[in-house]
């Protein structure tokens, strides 16, 4: 087993831990800190959110720690601390010239280093490593700044795709994967196109909370699931157009009117006003708390992930993918490259017809041997493993 331990590990990204959903960044992290020392450093404050959210009690938290009322540094677990920087960076992606963008982006980058390093010399930080998730703008220069033994870029979406990160991202974005000694990515397209950019670039995979998906005799199918006629197909997550290819649901909803198709999750505007809404065999349930969605997957017959193929998706590791396989359900998902992964247990779909003849021969092939074997391959899916790829990535490169 690859461990790295009884090392200093600074982790920053997008994700603040202050914010109650969880992200791959913040699960590394934790599995980090079980061999190691953690600083979970959380983005600085803008001062276009500054106002913009001045009433929420996590601006206000940040305000407090800015003005020396409060202590930016907390220790969370006995390995673990999580710092709120106490420094103001400017809101400047509305600038358009590029260049002029670096120039105020350095600034920023220097204000954060700055408060960083008074969080690092109070736990005593050396030799740290520094992982890197996807911040490309903020942390663009802590590699210099902070002078890291090791720096490590972490790629797990293909944020280009979206405007905020894609104009001035499509030129910062691959000179920052070119300078980190070494780049880990949770997809194998994401691991290519870092490769593009730097040698030293692996697919380490992605984790999975096994804890919350588990198909025992304790997840109970909810009531409002009993009542819908059989065969379920269902879906859980956002229901977001620019992710979910909403002709796909409907050919499968139009094609099979016996089967009831069961979408479980918060819609976009575009969803709302989706022809799904008028189909009578098409049921929409609403968002759900997370700790219940193993009860929904456990009520479906199929698992249904009908992404849309476009910049943005296709790249992404579909960690619903082994949510729904730790729960034994036959899985039909939309093809992609990141896919691959999962071909030998999952139905993969290239067209909206494959969906139907894919569903069908799911629904009639499926048996307790099938259901085993999924989990069983989900569960090599989980953040201890995917961090221990990532301790072998960091020693191939240390070696050579």
């Amino acid at each position: 087993m690859a461990i790295i331990e009884n090392r200093d590990i600074i982790v920053v990204g997008q994700q603040p831990w202050d914010t109650p959903i969880g992200s791959n960044c913040k699960d590394i992290a934790i599995e980090f800190s079980k061999h190691n020392r953690v600083l979970y450093i959380n983005a600085p404050l803008d001062r276009r959110t500054k106002f913009q959210q001045a009433a929420t009690e996590g601006v206000q938290k940040r305000v407090r720690v800015i003005k020396g009322e409060e202590n930016g540094l907390e220790q969370i677990a006995p390995n673990f601390w999580v710092y709120y920087p106490d420094v103001i960076n400017e809101s400047i992606n509305w600038i358009k010239p590029t260049s002029i963008f670096r120039i105020f982006n350095k600034i920023n980058n220097k204000r954060f280093a700055k408060s960083i390093l008074k969080a690092l010399k109070q736990l005593n930080f050396k030799d740290f490593m520094l992982f890197n998730d996807s911040d490309m703008f903020r942390s663009y220069h802590l590699k210099e700044l902070l002078n890291p033994a090791l720096s490590i870029y972490y790629s797990r979406d293909n944020l280009l795709a979206t405007p905020y990160w894609g104009k001035h991202g499509k030129h910062l974005e691959p000179e920052l994967i070119k300078k980190s000694d070494l780049c880990v990515a949770n997809s194998v397209y994401l691991a290519n196109y870092c490769k593009q950019y730097n040698p030293n670039s692996f697919y380490v995979g992605q984790g999975c909370d096994f804890t919350l998906f588990k198909n025992d005799e304790s997840v109970k199918v909810p009531e409002t699931l009993t009542v819908i006629p059989k065969p379920i197909l269902g879906y859980v997550g956002a229901l977001l157009s620019i992710r979910l290819d909403e002709q796909i649901l409907v050919h499968l909803a139009e094609q099979k009117p016996e089967w009831s198709v069961v979408l479980v999750g918060p819609e976009d505007d575009d969803f709302k006003a989706s022809k799904l809404h008028q189909m009578p065999n098409v049921h929409f349930l609403g968002p759900q708390k997370p700790e219940s969605l193993p009860s929904y997957i456990k009520g479906f017959d199929i698992c249904l992930n009908p992404q849309a193929l476009n910049p943005l998706t296709i790249g992404n590791y579909p960690r619903k993918i082994d949510e729904y396989l730790a729960m034994g359900r036959p899985t039909l998902a939309t093809k992609t490259e990141a896919m691959s992964v999962f071909e030998d247990y999952v139905y993969i779909a290239e067209t909206k017809e494959n969906y139907v003849k894919l569903a069908e021969k799911a629904l009639t092939e499926n048996n307790p041997g099938l259901e085993q074997k999924r989990i069983d391959f989900a569960k090599t899916h989980t953040w201890e493993k995917n961090v221990e790829e990532i301790y072998k990535a960091i020693k191939s490169v240390k070696q050579t």
